[in-house]
């Protein structure tokens, strides 16, 4: 695994929303611990096209990148964390980067609510959930390392 050219609260993170047919990425920045939405890329039973991911990592040149891991409410896992993990994986050895796992339960709501408060129904397409999920995904990531 390739090492990062930034030091741990500069480094730039690219977050993914795991989904069978969809896949959201967002893009974040530890020293402002913010992140935004980037877009989604299909996929075919959670196998994305990697030309397209890849289009994005030579884009924004991530040191990392943070995984969401869809836990069932009780925090157990069920079949979709594990082709999270699996995903997450390939990832990692595709692009020669550290993949971190970062919980995800209530992202998806939650930015499905943020949507819809900024732009009503015709706002809450597939791919802005999916990127939103993943920018929540992200800032979940950056509130642990905050809180640790």
């Amino acid at each position: 695994m390739t090492t990062s050219n930034n030091s741990k609260g500069k480094r730039t993170i690219i977050g993914f929303d795991f989904g069978k047919k969809y896949i959201g990425l967002a893009l974040g920045q530890e020293l402002t611990g913010s992140a935004r939405p980037l877009g989604a890329v299909k996929a075919k039973d959670g196998i994305p096209q990697w030309p397209d991911i890849a289009k994005y990592v030579n884009e924004w040149l991530p040191d990392l990148f943070v995984v969401g891991l869809p836990l069932n409410m009780d925090g157990s896992e069920q079949q979709l964390t594990l082709d999270a993990k699996k995903f997450g994986n390939r990832l990692s050895n595709q692009f020669s980067k550290q993949v971190i796992f970062q919980d995800e339960r209530l992202t998806t709501a939650d930015a499905k609510e943020r949507l819809f408060e900024h732009g009503g129904f015709k706002n809450l397409q597939k791919d802005n959930i999916d990127a939103l999920s993943a920018a929540l995904i992200i800032e979940s990531y950056f509130e642990a390392q905050y809180n640790a």
